[in-house]
């Protein structure tokens, strides 16, 4: 995966730059969207088939956005059509957004609980993980029930985990040794 990174690094900073000027967020919507259709099977099939011109595999994804499609937009599309890089959008999304949280002071939050969380619990919890952790999180929370009960935090390379499950391994470990 290293590979896919450091192609797309070039790309995701390019964007970045094109978008200060403008709209960040405009361009982080059109990359998340790209991005799925980067991931998509049959859009990659597409693609990649040489019976199509580069011009109409770029036009058709274009097509399939539902943000407002600027004229950098659509030249960036048929730049990576162009260059056989439509795979990449996924990976160039991630990066735009590390690119962006971080200029921001943010990063991105991922919460798993073991259980539905409430709103207003959600919102004091990422209050005091903002403390904990120095930046505004941008938390995303889903449900693992395989956890037992409490909560996993992952922010960037650093694992908070409060789990049951945790708490039962590392007792597994303790006794085992």
């Amino acid at each position: 995966m290293a590979e896919i990174a450091t192609v797309a690094r070039p790309y995701a900073e390019a964007l970045y730059r094109v978008a200060q000027q403008g709209d960040v967020a405009a361009w982080s919507e059109v990359l998340s969207e790209l991005a799925q259709l980067g991931a998509h099977h049959d859009v990659l099939a597409f693609a990649a088939n040489p019976n199509v011109v580069a011009a109409d595999v770029a036009a058709t994804v274009v097509s399939l956005l539902k943000s407002p499609v600027t004229a950098e937009v659509n030249n960036f599309v048929a730049m990576l059509v162009e260059n056989h890089r439509v795979s990449l959008l996924p990976e160039i999304y991630a990066q735009f957004q590390v690119l962006k949280n971080t200029n921001a002071g943010a990063a991105d939050a991922n919460i798993t609980s073991a259980f539905e969380i409430a709103q207003p619990q959600v919102a004091q919890l990422v209050a005091t993980l903002e403390k904990k952790f120095g930046r505004k999180l941008n938390p995303t929370v889903t449900v693992d029930p395989s956890l037992i009960g409490g909560v996993r935090v992952v922010v960037g390379d650093e694992v908070l985990d409060t789990s049951v499950r945790a708490k039962l391994q590392q007792m597994h470990v303790a006794l085992a040794s």
